[in-house]
This record gives C-alpha cells, structure tokens and sequence, in this order.
C-alpha cells in the first residue's frame, strides 16, 4: 500500500498531512540557525513568541512590513534557481522597515504551492534563513499551503511579513529634508525583485534564451545567474550610518525607480534633482533599454537602475557619510541634491 492510500482521501485529493509534517521537520534546523534575543518560542507551535527588549528604546514603537517576490518567481523557475528567491523575499521586507530607522526582529513567511516537493522548496527556506541571518532576524514562523487545483503542478508562491522596533522620535520620516541636502546613491546587486514583468517580455519572451548561456556583457556569467541574483539587504549598513551620523532620509529603491520611490520621503515643500550622469548604470539596464525599445524616463520609472538605496543627508554631514562608504568598500555615488519643490524627481543631464 502507497503511503499516500495510508493517509487516505485527503491525500488522494493532493494534499498531504503527512509531507508537511515531514517539511515542518526539515525547516525547524534551519529556522534555530536564525534565532537571536527575544526568541521565545519558533516554528511548531500556533504561533511564534518573541521579547522585544524594550528597555534599549525610550519610546518604543514596532514597524512592519509585508512583501512578495512577484514574477521573478516565472524566471527562477525558467532558471531553476530557488535559494535567492528566500534571500529576495527577506530583503523586500527588511529593506523597508529598516529605511525608516527600525532594527528588524522577527520574520515569517508564506509559501502556497499545488505540490508540496521538499527537495525543490528547501533552496528558497535556506534562502529565507540566509537573509535573516543578513538583517539579524530570527525566522519565528511561517505557513506552507497546498493547494491543488488552484496552482499548477509546478506553480508556487511567496509572501513573508517582518516585525522591527525603533524609538518613535527616532522614526526616519523624511521631516528633517531641506533644501542642499546631498543626495546619494548606493549600488544595487541587479535588478532586485521589480520590473520582472517588462524584463521577462524583452529578454526571454522575445525569442528563446537558455538560463547556461553566457552573457555577452557579463563575461563568466550566465543569464540564469544574472536574473536570479538576490536583492542586496542593506539593514546592517543602514544601521551603522544611522550610528555615526544624522540622516535626512533613507530610500530603499523598489518598483516605481528613482521617479515614484523618492517623493515617498520628501515633505511637500522639496523635489530631488538627480544628475543622470553622476553613475554609471549596469550594461544589464542599458540592454533591456536597446533591446525593449523603452525610453528612458519609463526606465527610470519601473528599474532600480543600479541603485539600491538612496541616502539622503545634510551638507555638513556629507562628507562622515562619503568616508564612512569608502571605508566599508561600498559603490556609491554622489546623485543630486534636494531642490526646493512639490515632491518630484527632476532629472539633469542625458
């Protein structure tokens, strides 16, 4: 007799009690490599409990997040290449809680497939594990669902959902932005997890392409690694130029570009003029440009353009933030300045 006839009817309709309680084994090692201060009680139980050390911060306030990994999904699968998308889906979260001055804390995540298979969805959790480590989160819980019928074979997604804490008046909310602040950017590791949609139609769907082809403008890499290389997490360097100096804003660069992303931090009163000169952007950008036929101005509206991170800092503290990168081996550039406006990008130069 099958294991799966054991289980019996719910197992025939294609969901299996008995492969989660194997998955759930697998996953518990791997979610213990994460646990850090706080940690309660992890992956078992109803629900994940976690400390807050409260007593660090004078005015205590949680910040969360909840993110996806979107269609990067469809190029991972083309690729077969999982373990950044756990990476990707940790730093989605991460990134923007750790933007407005929070330190992450504990993270969960979804995972809804028609089929649960162990050995293809153990490379995304080592993902998700890896990324905690990264943003020093513990991996508290998490849901895994089988759904068949409502996913192909094949067929899964990702969601994950994180919790940080930070000192109210300390909360980065853009308010202390004047005009002549400086405005820099940091490099990105790729493409991130935005704009996969208009990369996939222009680079794969356009005419076949095989994941182990080399790339002509990357030389030793091939396309399956370049599109799936995982979104960089920022949280610790975040953390150290919050520690050594004062921040006008931080911008973590995600769907919408430099144009949509920005405005989100700027009071009413200030717009940022950008020198499309003052980096030089990744040939991957540029190729989806040529090749999409895509003007610049949407470009910059729906990819990171190699940069990942903005930060945003007065003139007098310009200059701690420049050695403070340079120090650390950071890619970085100095973009534009704050102009007085109505919360827009403005852009100079070709």
């Amino acid at each position: 007799m099958s294991k799966e006839k054991e289980e019996g009817a719910y197992a025939r309709s294609g969901v299996s009690i008995d492969r989660g309680n194997r998955w759930v084994e697998a996953i518990k090692p791997l979610a213990g490599r994460t646990n850090r201060t706080g940690v309660v009680s992890g992956i078992g139980g109803f629900g994940g409990v976690f400390r807050p050390d409260f007593a660090r911060y004078e005015d205590p306030v949680l910040v969360s997040g909840t993110d996806g990994v979107g269609t990067k999904l469809l190029v991972a699968r083309w690729a077969r290449r999982f373990s950044g998308l756990g990476i990707d889906l940790v730093a989605m979260c991460a990134n923007d809680i750790a933007v407005m001055g929070a330190d992450p804390l504990f993270f969960l995540d979804y995972l809804a497939t028609g089929r649960l298979e162990i050995d293809e969805s153990l490379p995304v959790m080592e993902g998700v594990v890896e990324g905690c480590l990264q943003s020093e989160m513990a991996l508290l819980g998490g849901e895994t669902a089988e759904m068949p019928g409502l996913y192909a074979p094949g067929d899964f997604d990702l969601a994950g959902f994180c919790v940080g804490i930070a000192d109210r008046k300390k909360i980065i909310d853009g308010a202390s932005i004047r005009p002549g602040d400086h405005v820099f950017g940091i490099a990105s590791s790729g493409l991130h997890s935005n704009g996969y949609s208009l990369a996939r139609r222009v680079l794969l769907e356009q005419g076949p392409v095989d994941p182990g082809v080399s790339v002509p403008f990357e030389p030793g890499t091939t396309w399956g690694e370049l599109l799936t290389t995982p979104t960089r997490i920022y949280v610790r360097l975040m953390a150290a130029i919050r520690k050594a100096l004062p921040v006008g804003a931080f911008v973590h660069v995600t769907g919408g570009g430099l144009t949509e992303n920005i405005p989100r931090i700027l009071p009413d009163n200030a717009s940022v003029r950008i020198d499309l000169g003052s980096w030089p952007v990744p040939p991957l950008f540029s190729h989806i440009r040529q090749a999409g036929g895509i003007d610049l101005p949407e470009m910059l509206r729906v990819f990171n353009m190699g940069i990942g991170l903005v930060v945003i800092v007065s003139p007098d503290a310009s200059s701690s933030l420049d050695s403070l990168l340079t120090s650390r081996g950071e890619a970085f550039w100095r973009l534009g300045e704050v102009v007085a406006g109505r919360q827009e990008v403005l852009y100079a130069g070709a």
